[in-house]
């Protein structure tokens, strides 16, 4: 089983940046494809970013390529989301998932997630 915990979010102005960071417990967190996704309010759930499990593949949604950049460091059980270049469009819960079934787009297939992590970005 895999617990994850998400930080880093806060309050940026548009064009700014942050970097989230998430935590998993266990000791299988090298066996699981992880995955960013977000939740404005009012909207459904949507895919950010994924990334395979030793970190050789990632894969962003069209809204965030360039501007987003996922990775993870596998000895500190720690996925990561580089966000620059923030726009307001971009408010939204973060959220952290593990996959053992490889790289997904879709959350339904996500076997553990994290509690969120507020992103505001301010115009």
């Amino acid at each position: 089983q895999v617990q994850l915990v998400e930080s880093g979010g806060g309050l940026v102005q548009a064009g700014g940046s942050l970097r989230l960071s998430c935590a998993a417990s266990g000791r299988t967190f090298s066996s699981y494809s992880m995955g960013w996704f977000r939740q404005a309010p009012g909207k459904e759930r949507e895919f950010v970013a994924g990334i395979d499990r030793s970190g050789g593949l990632t894969y962003y949604a069209g809204s965030v390529n360039g501007r987003f950049t996922i990775s993870r460091d596998n000895a500190k059980n720690t996925v990561f989301l580089q966000m620059n270049s923030l726009k307001p469009e971009d408010t939204a819960v973060y959220y952290c998932a593990a996959d053992r079934s490889g790289l997904s787009r879709i959350g339904d297939e996500y076997d553990y997630w994290g509690q969120g992590t507020q992103v505001t970005v301010s115009s």
